[in-house]
């Protein structure tokens, strides 16, 4: 198949096509993660994006469902450098996603990374694309809705309530979904923690109903002042249960503290990204999938910066143990992605337990 990327600045890359045949607009962001390309494709969090991977060969060993981190491919579209194997190909059009190849991924991150993650064309045809539609294309991108215009966590979280129990159950967890990563399910109930799944803009009467230990927000795609519902959920439950976050979550506690969020650059994406935890005054490298984060000089005096980026000092966890509050910017499920931080979910089990209503 013939494949052609088009960029709202008027870049044009052509490749060769994969995946299913089809026309896509999205956000073009980058990976840099050297492996986990199924997790990649399947994470909630992706919703509305087009995702290049900085590392070349992508496909070399297969697809397996056990790596689904939902139940199908969010991707809108997916650029690869070179494509290795068949399986990622039949990946792709099982869920109707395309995907280009043959193309310098690494001009597209440093692209990104000069100018900020742009608006984007994708289109994969068994026919030639015409020269003459090109201009058509660019129009398309730049008059795309940008990604804070959508509301997306609607279309990835759950419609109902999932009970996930733990077999030697020490503690209950209601989850609100905003798009979470199965990765983050498993190391609770790997930790005796019964998950209480439920939609996102479920009122907090209804959580409260369950007696959790703690609530946990989930990551999710978007901007998260577009997620109002749940902000609002997690307002009113300060101070009634501990409340936990990773990623879209850590942004929503920190809305509902009345702080504020801002729009990156070109974000975190990628399993190799340094945190410090200035409580321990240890570093650990973790997955991150962000495009927004959190501004440390709006939040209220008595929550503390638990953890910072290294690359560039932005927030990456806050913390108030007198008011039950715990969240992180990175996954610390590391799915995919190193698992130097999965003791988070250690203290968030040990904040719900020592605050336990």
């Amino acid at each position: 198949m013939h494949g052609i990327l088009v960029l709202e600045d008027g870049t044009v890359l052509k490749g060769k096509g994969f995946g299913a045949e089809k026309e896509v607009l999205g956000e073009l962001v980058f990976n840099t993660s050297m492996t986990g390309y199924v997790e990649v494709l399947t994470d909630p969090s992706y919703k509305g994006q087009i995702v290049t991977m900085t590392y070349p060969l992508i496909g070399n060993y297969g697809v397996e469902e056990r790596w689904y981190e939902s139940d199908g491919i969010k991707v809108e579209g997916f650029v690869v450098k070179d494509l290795t194997g068949e399986e990622l190909d039949r990946f792709l059009k099982e869920y109707d996603v395309p995907g280009i190849y043959y193309v310098d991924t690494r001009f597209i991150t440093r692209k990104i990374r000069s100018g900020g993650v742009v608006k984007a064309f994708l289109k994969t045809s068994s026919e030639p694309i015409e020269e003459k539609e090109i201009k058509r294309y660019i129009e398309l991108a730049r008059g795309h809705r940008d990604l804070s215009e959508m509301d997306l966590v609607p279309l990835v979280s759950t419609g109902q309530v999932i009970i996930h129990r733990a077999e030697d159950e020490v503690a209950r967890c209601v989850l609100i979904d905003c798009g979470v990563k199965r990765s983050i399910i498993r190391c609770l109930l790997e930790r005796g923690c019964t998950v209480i799944q439920v939609p996102y803009n479920t009122p907090p009467e209804e959580i409260l109903k369950y007696r959790p230990h703690f609530v946990l927000v989930s990551n999710g795609p978007g901007d998260p002042v577009r997620v109002k519902e749940a902000v609002e959920t997690v307002r009113s439950l300060i101070g009634k249960v501990p409340l936990t976050g990773i990623c879209l979550g850590h942004q929503i506690i920190t809305l509902a503290l009345g702080g504020e969020t801002y729009k990156m650059k070109f974000g975190h994406r990628g399993g190799n990204q340094p945190v410090k935890d200035l409580e321990r005054d240890k570093v650990y490298i973790t997955s991150q999938n962000h495009g927004y984060a959190v501004r440390g000089e709006t939040l209220p005096k008595d929550i503390s910066v638990w953890n910072i980026n290294l690359n560039d000092n932005t927030v990456e966890g806050l913390i108030s143990r007198e008011r039950g509050i715990l969240c992180v910017q990175y996954h610390p499920e590391g799915g995919p992605g190193p698992h130097d931080a999965r003791h988070i979910f250690d203290e968030m089990i040990k904040l719900g337990l020592e605050r336990e209503l």
